[in-house]
């Protein structure tokens, strides 16, 4: 009995399903994000009426989970769907935009480190932009919390941020129940308390500002950022060293892809 060996080149199988595998996963968790940001909406009411996200004075962090789930989503279809059929033009259009987003952030890297000072006052400006939409959206409420929660801080500088929101100014004639005061966020915590007490920031500003540090944090978000910075760059360095070696993975299973299907078609 006779064997016959063929030299014809084939699309290895291990990259091919490596490409797959890799991308499933991004592909779900794409698809993950967009629910969610959608049933945020939906429970929100913006589904019914689009025009309120135009009406918004901050931040709307469903936007940011949508883009993140849209991108992911798009990338995972290209690369699984560009891997199974042995697409070329799918292949490229995901090791291109994968080699572009890591390109952006090299150079927002590079250019925060060289332009501390600007980016300083950018998010300063930002988070007091926030600040004055605290109360037109529930998501940009709860995560304005929750940085204010784990970074012991209130305010962009300090406490007195929070007279540009027109619910906790001291200034003008409204009649809020938390006016002069700050959000729950602020408050140093009791480690017994079980239940948290919404109310604790209620006319805390109407005191002495010698007296501010008993019951809410005095230091601005900003400056608790800077302070966190400097003793965990490790931390960061290694969760962006681990994010680009995933990314140059990618590429370098859809350039390896590429080059085996250019030779498949090449011999035939």
């Amino acid at each position: 009995m006779y064997y016959y060996r063929y030299e014809n080149a084939e699309v290895s199988c291990c990259y091919k399903y490596l490409m797959f595998s890799y991308n499933i996963i991004f592909w779900l968790a794409g698809a993950a994000f967009i629910a969610a940001g959608f049933w945020a909406w939906s429970e929100k009411g913006i589904l019914l009426d689009l025009t309120q996200v135009t009406r918004l004075h901050g931040f709307d962090p469903v936007w940011l989970v949508l883009a993140v789930g849209g991108i992911t989503f798009t990338l995972g279809f290209a690369g699984c769907v560009g891997a199974l059929r042995e697409n070329i033009c799918l292949l490229k259009f995901f090791s291109g935009v994968i080699g572009l987003i890591f390109f952006l952030e090299l150079t927002a890297a590079v250019l925060a480190v060289v332009f501390q000072s600007q980016v300083r006052q950018w998010l300063n400006e930002f988070f007091l932009q926030n600040i004055r939409g605290y109360r037109d959206d529930i998501d940009l409420q709860n995560l304005i919390d929750s940085l204010q929660k784990m970074n012991h801080c209130c305010g962009a500088q300090g406490p007195v941020d929070w007279d540009l929101n027109v619910y906790f100014s001291c200034n003008g004639t409204h009649r809020s129940r938390e006016k002069c005061g700050v959000p729950f966020s602020c408050c140093t915590t009791d480690p017994g308390e079980l239940v948290v007490n919404t109310q604790c920031g209620y006319d805390v500003r109407n005191r002495q500002p010698r007296e501010w540090e008993e019951h809410i944090y005095t230091k601005g978000c900003i400056p608790a950022l800077e302070d966190w910075l400097p003793g965990n760059l490790y931390t960061v360095a290694i969760v962006f060293i681990v994010i680009s070696l995933l990314q140059m993975v990618g590429i370098y299973l859809a350039k390896t892809l590429i080059a085996d299907i250019h030779k498949v078609k090449f011999r035939h």
